[in-house]
């Protein structure tokens, strides 16, 4: 554990307007994690418990639109083709997503929150703390997977962790080392060319090289 507290004390440095540093993250190992696990899967296989217990927005948009919806879907085909899961096998997909719910089996899971009283400020600067924990654990060897799958599940989380009220899940991650022997680890996604998502603005009389 002294290795985490590292990576989440070099994470701190990220930056927050005002230095208010709105993150919380709970660290979760060995029967906590795998309590939490358990009731999570166990809701993943009861969706219209499941249904019940959504509470909070969606992480995100409610409908997927272009080009975003095509990016997502080149991602998880790429994924399931690599697992051998083929279109309908719907069982398969969901045994894949459940595994989200135990860490991927990674012997250190962690739940970050946010009072939701803050606006959306509050979760950029999470953002920007998450990147700071996968890119400490990076280099120390670590690996990391950060995982929204989490966010949708807040009730229960927060019974298990014992959250206040006002303490919303922003998403899980999986730390530990990557298992070279699964075939899902050789993923990796696409990105789209800078010229797609850049402009550059400039005067009438000047010109970027």
């Amino acid at each position: 554990m002294s290795q985490v507290r590292e990576i989440l004390e070099v994470a701190a440095y990220a930056p927050s307007g005002g230095n208010v540093q709105p993150w919380k993250v709970h660290v979760l190992v060995g029967a906590a994690k795998e309590r939490l696990s358990s009731a999570l899967c166990a809701l993943h296989d009861d969706p219209v418990r499941a249904a019940l217990l959504r509470e909070d927005p969606p992480y995100h948009a409610p409908e997927w639109f272009e080009p975003y919806r095509s990016r997502r879907r080149r991602l998880g085909w790429a994924l399931y083709g690599l697992l051998g899961i083929e279109r309908g096998e719907r069982e398969r997909m969901h045994s894949q997503h459940a595994r989200n719910y135990s860490f991927f089996d990674a012997p250190i899971g962690l739940i970050f929150t946010v009072d939701r009283r803050f606006q959306r400020g509050a979760w950029l600067e999470c953002g920007m703390f998450l990147q700071n924990v996968m890119l400490a654990a990076r280099a120390r060897g670590l690996d990391t997977c950060a995982q929204a799958a989490f966010n949708q599940f807040h009730t229960i989380i927060a019974e298990h962790l014992s959250l206040p009220s006002e303490e919303a899940v922003v998403c899980g991650m999986s730390l530990g080392h990557a298992d070279p022997g699964r075939i899902e680890n050789t993923l990796r996604s696409e990105r789209v060319p800078v010229d797609d998502f850049v402009h550059v603005h400039t005067g009438p009389d000047e010109s970027v090289a």
